[in-house]
This record gives structure tokens, sequence and C-alpha cells, in this order.
């Protein structure tokens, strides 16, 4: 069996699927173009591709009888797999959901104390060489214990946030999930987006990507939040409409934000690149080694047992 591999994932992986398949591994970082796609699904019997690779149904459209007959997606979310398409072409998506779940909100975590406490500016500060020295009002800003935060979804990852704001700092949790959710710690299920907007002082997205979440967060969201409010993103980029945020903090609706992933990524919009209340991480949610090689071990199974006829343990198709 021939497997394409897109990026070059860490050497642990690579062993393993070179015990089960003829691996071909793409060195280029970037992501795949459609011509690539459609030549893939054609040549190999499994493809590992990850964020970036637009398998979108005018590629599977393009490729009539694949060879292709699993994805197996490096990575929880997979937006940007047109998965419908892939059905009806005989190709199966699998995904890695759960070996994520710790390092991403560690890294919501990460993003929520740099914004409220400023701590990219002040390390800026610092490294300019203009730091000139301790004084009692210097670059105060948001203590975060005790505080409330809004985590919109509720799932293994929104859980894992909000046990970490709870029992780390004290927080007051609040969620805004389709269903009520049964927890191990205390939280109270907002009714609406607005509602949850008007009452925390940290908000954190943390819903899977597609279209039933574009532009979630908007001009109404940061309207109803607090002058004094900031803004978290470990989802998806556009999950948040990005010119929208940029007005907001432009004028002074909300406080700040910290992103890691954004709406047209990598590109990031220079007006965000400027502001010192908006902490910037390069998509950094899963980035430790340990992390990325359960993802990739996971993914190479969900190849092995598709390709071996069986049920892979992650299809989401």
């Amino acid at each position: 069996m021939r497997v394409l591999m897109t990026r070059a994932y860490p050497d642990r992986v690579v062993t393993e699927a070179q015990t089960h398949f003829d691996v071909e591994i793409r060195e280029e970082s970037t992501p795949l173009k459609v011509g690539q796609m459609r030549g893939a699904l054609a040549l190999y019997d499994g493809i590992m591709p990850t964020l970036g690779d637009h398998f979108s149904a005018k590629v599977f459209d393009d490729a009539e009888n694949p060879r292709c007959k699993v994805l197996a997606n490096f990575g929880v979310g997979f937006n940007h797999i047109d998965a419908v398409a892939a059905r009806a072409a005989g190709v199966t998506v699998t995904n890695t959901p759960g070996a994520v779940t710790d390092a991403t909100a560690d890294i919501a975590l990460t993003l929520m104390l740099m914004t409220t406490r400023r701590a990219g500016e002040g390390e800026r500060l610092v490294r300019s060489g203009e730091w000139t020295g301790w004084h009692p009002s210097q670059m105060l800003g948001l203590h975060m214990s005790g505080k409330t935060v809004g985590i919109v979804g509720m799932g293994r990852i929104g859980q894992a946030i909000g046990r970490r704001c709870h029992f780390g700092f004290g927080m007051q949790v609040i969620y805004h999930n389709r269903s009520a959710k049964e927890l191990a710690f205390p939280a109270t299920r907002a009714e609406s987006l607005k509602s949850l907007a008007q009452t925390a002082d940290v908000i954190v997205i943390a819903v899977p990507g597609g279209s039933d979440t574009h532009h979630l967060i908007g001009k109404s969201t940061f309207g109803a939040m607090k002058p004094g409010a900031f803004l978290v993103n470990v989802a998806r980029g556009d999950v948040v409409d990005e010119a929208a945020l940029i007005k907001a903090l432009e004028s002074g609706d909300i406080a700040g934000a910290g992103l890691d992933v954004y709406e047209h990524e990598p590109k990031v919009p220079d007006a965000l690149r400027a502001m010192e209340n908006v902490t910037l991480l390069p998509h950094l949610g899963t980035a430790a080694l340990e992390v990325r090689e359960i993802m990739g071990l996971m993914a190479v199974e969900n190849l092995r047992a598709a390709l071996a006829g069986e049920i892979p343990p992650n299809m989401v198709n």
C-alpha cells in the first residue's frame, strides 16, 4: 500500500508508518495545491493530510474513481476537508480527537495570562532596552484570578479550559453550547452568546471550525462585551470575523485579544501586528513533540485500519 505524508511528520510517526506502508514524504511545509491533491488521490492508497490541505468538493469532483481510500487527517479539526464529497467519492476521512485536548487548553491559558497581564507587551519593552525599572503604576493589567471566563464550545477542549480556570484560578465559569453539559466543575450555561459576552471578563473560543461556526464571533458579540474584557481564540481563525475584531480593538470596545489562529492563516493583518494589546502566537496549540507524536500515531492507526478493511478508530464520515 502506498501512502503519502503531506508534511515531514515526527520521526517516530514516520517509522511507524513505514512498518505498514510504502511511504512517500513530502518535504515542503506549504499546503498541497489543487493539482497535487488530485494527483495524490490517483496515485496513493492513503493520504495523511493536515491543516491547509484543502480537499474541497471540487478536488473530489475532478478525481474520478480515486485510488485513495482514506484521508487520515493529522489533527482534530477537519473543516479543510469536504467530508461529504469525500464519502461520495468512496474516500473515508478520519481525525485525531483527544490527543490535542490538554495541549490546546494549555495554550488557551497561556494566551489568557499573556493578554490580561500584558506579558507580550512587557517582554517587548524589556527587549527594546527602554524599560526604566519597576514602579507602582507600571503596565497594570487585569488580575485574572477570581474573574469570570466565558467559554464558547464546551467539548473536550472547552472542558479542559474550564477545569484549569476553575481549579487553577478560582474563576467563575460560564459557557455557551448547543446543549447543557454534565461537568466535573461548577459552570453555568449561558442561554445566548450575547448573555455570555455581557458577563465574561475573558471569552475563550473553543468550537469546531466549519460553515456552522464561520464568523460566529463578530460585531454583535464585540458590541455586547464589557470594555475591559478580552477575547482568546484557540479554535479556527474564521470563527472570528477578523475585520470586526480589529474595529472593536481600535475603538476600545474590548480591552485586548489573544490569538493562536487567524482567518487567512498564515497571513496576519498589519493592524493586529501593530497593536500592543494583542498577543499573537503562530498556531502553537499542539506544538509539543509528544503531542504531535500521539497525533501522528493515531493517524497511522487510522490509515492501517482503513486500508486493512477495518473500521478506523476515528472515522468522521
